[in-house]
């Protein structure tokens, strides 16, 4: 019970709240260091292991920020850290922003199994920034100093190790407004992951917008996370920005989430939790896991604000999470879906609160073939369905764009393109790639979407459009075709297109638990079936094994790789062909 009392103090506001009003996050971490909030860390069991005020973070921070000089840093080195949800991350993070160096938050291993290509993968994202140290807590030391091989980092080792350090006497320069606050590598869902440059000007304006306009932040709200400290909604959203705003938040690591979701509404209903931020799959998992009848041991009353992004949002996964979850007093208006993306730091805009998610149906007619959204004319007619994902944040705008760079009218499907004083400063190191993305001060996303009334719906990416005889079909339209049907579950199914010598292929994975040969070639053929019916294509389907469809490392699906995997796989099949033929 005293551990839970000390989690319970760090809510407590006695000075004024500020919302992320501060040039820099050094400035934001010494104003948050004034109160009594912090943070407080759970385990898999919803048991407090560690509770640190922002004031004691400080300290800490800054010590580090000395030991780091001593390792012979210099200003505007980078520092990898191998970001699992752990305090000694943040002492990092924020010792980076006291010495001027520039932190690079980097992903723990997604599962078991996976060494192999986690080292590749962290071998990669460490020659690409190019790091003088790398941080990684002592679980996942050995593959950091596995992937590091032959980089050049002066130091490889813990925060733990770090601290053992004696503390230099140096005269600390916090990172200035016009620096690097820090680099956050993509998800990597088109290609490898690039490292988008945020500068502390363009962070700041990112959390000033989104606290205060975004989620219309009080005093005394209280947040609670699972997210990846690696990734841009985990990092912004739950670390930066309750700091930010002097909030005390409570921690689940992301693999205690996976194994146990419903531990997440456990935390809102112990500690009055009053937001939190989530990808869809978080809300559908919840809702899978949870047992009849169980909803009612939760209290949900308190959650204001449950925010949504990171990756296309159905209505249907957050009508039925409101639904289960009634009975613990979840109020449906709390859902505020939003549009993001860590070219823009993280939030781009946001939906009103208090009404809810609110759906645009479209005639999937004129979708495909005019690129025009217009009102489904009802009965008859087949409808694709957009969630509304608001408005561009104070000081930023959205333009809908063509192929040839011109502004179209609202309800015209095209590019989104951003404006704004959160943008990236580019890609680091790469020119090539921030010059295909970068117009001027304008981003081209990379996403496909409309506006309707100035507020944003978004259709997909560009690079997944499933482009079949001059129709543009949306892969999203396909799976949640499939994942409809009773034998196949929700995010078991991902669509994309292959080249071939006459008219592009449509291939579509399905993961199936089923043995039965002859249940499995069924199924095959009542999916083809389906999909022939409502789009009139044939589709390539093929059922895969459980767990076995890429994902990013934000949990998005991850239809480059698949495709990728696709490719080679058939590659592969027709090299044994001839040489076995």
């Amino acid at each position: 019970m005293a551990k839970l009392y000390m989690s319970a103090t760090l809510s407590r506001h006695v000075f004024p709240q500020r919302l992320a009003d501060f040039s820099t996050l050094a400035e934001a971490l010494d104003y948050a260091a004034r109160g009594h909030t912090g943070l407080n860390f759970y385990d898999g069991r919803c048991r407090l292991t560690a509770v640190v005020q922002y004031a004691a973070l400080r300290r800490e921070a800054l010590a580090v920020a000395r030991r780091l000089h001593g390792l012979g840093l210099r200003r505007g080195d980078r520092v990898a850290l191998i970001a699992d949800t752990e305090p000694g991350f943040m002492e990092a993070f924020y010792g980076c922003q006291y010495a001027g160096f520039i932190p690079v938050p980097l992903p723990i291993p997604s599962g078991l199994g996976c060494h192999t290509s986690y080292v590749e993968k962290l071998g990669g994202l460490l020659k690409s920034c190019e790091p003088t140290a790398i941080l990684a807590p002592s679980e996942w030391l050995p593959l950091a100093q596995e992937a590091a091989g032959s980089c050049g980092a002066l130091f490889v080792g813990s925060v733990k190790e770090i601290k053992t350090r004696a503390v230099r006497p140096v005269e600390l320069e916090p990172s200035r407004p016009d620096e690097v606050a820090y680099l956050q590598y993509t998800s990597g869902s088109t290609r490898f992951p690039r490292g988008v440059v945020v500068t502390q000007r363009a962070v700041m304006a990112n959390l000033q917008g989104m606290i205060r306009d975004g989620l219309g932040v009080r005093p005394g709200d209280r947040c609670v996370s699972w997210l990846p400290f690696y990734h841009d909604m985990g990092l912004v959203g739950s670390v930066l920005g309750p700091m930010a705003a002097q909030l005390s938040v409570d921690y689940l690591r992301t693999p205690d989430f996976a194994m146990r979701p419903r531990q997440w509404l456990n935390l809102i209903s112990q500690n009055r939790g009053t937001i939190a931020l989530a990808p869809p799959f978080g809300y559908d998992l919840c809702s899978r896991r949870a047992r009849e009848g169980e909803a009612a041991r939760f209290d949900l009353s308190s959650w204001r604000i449950a925010a949504i992004g990171a990756e296309p949002i159905r209505a249907e996964v957050l009508e039925r999470f409101a639904e289960q979850f009634a009975p613990a007093g979840f109020d449906r208006t709390a859902f505020v879906p939003a549009y993001g993306l860590a070219e823009s730091t993280l939030g781009v805009s946001f939906a009103r609160r208090g009404v809810g998610v609110q759906v645009d149906r479209v005639d999937r007619w004129a979708l495909e073939h005019r690129s025009t959204a217009v009102p489904s004319r009802g009965e008859g007619s087949t409808v694709s369905t957009f969630v509304n994902c608001g408005a561009a944040l104070p000081g930023h705008r959205l333009e809908i764009r063509d192929e040839a760079g011109r502004s179209l009218p609202e309800c015209r499907v095209g590019r989104i393109t951003l404006q704004g004083p959160s943008l990236m400063s580019g890609y680091f190191r790469d020119e090539e790639s921030t010059q295909a993305h970068m117009d001027g001060d304008w981003l081209d996303t990379g996403d496909l979407g409309y506006l309707h009334n100035g507020e944003l719906f978004i259709t997909g990416r560009q690079k997944d459009l499933l482009i079949v005889r001059g129709r543009n079909i949306w892969p999203q339209d396909v799976e949640y075709l499939l994942e409809s049907q009773p034998e196949v579950r929700s995010g078991d199914v991902i669509a994309f297109l292959v080249p071939a010598e006459a008219d592009p292929r449509v291939v579509v994975l399905v993961q199936c638990r089923a043995t039965d040969p002859e249940k499995r070639e069924n199924l095959v053929r009542t999916l083809a079936g389906l999909i022939n019916g409502e789009f009139g294509f044939t589709a390539t389907v093929e059922l895969v094994p459980p767990h076995s469809l890429p994902r990013t490392s934000s949990g998005k699906p991850s239809r480059a790789e698949a495709r990728k995997r696709f490719l080679a796989q058939r590659q592969s099949e027709s090299g044994l062909s001839v040489a076995f033929g």
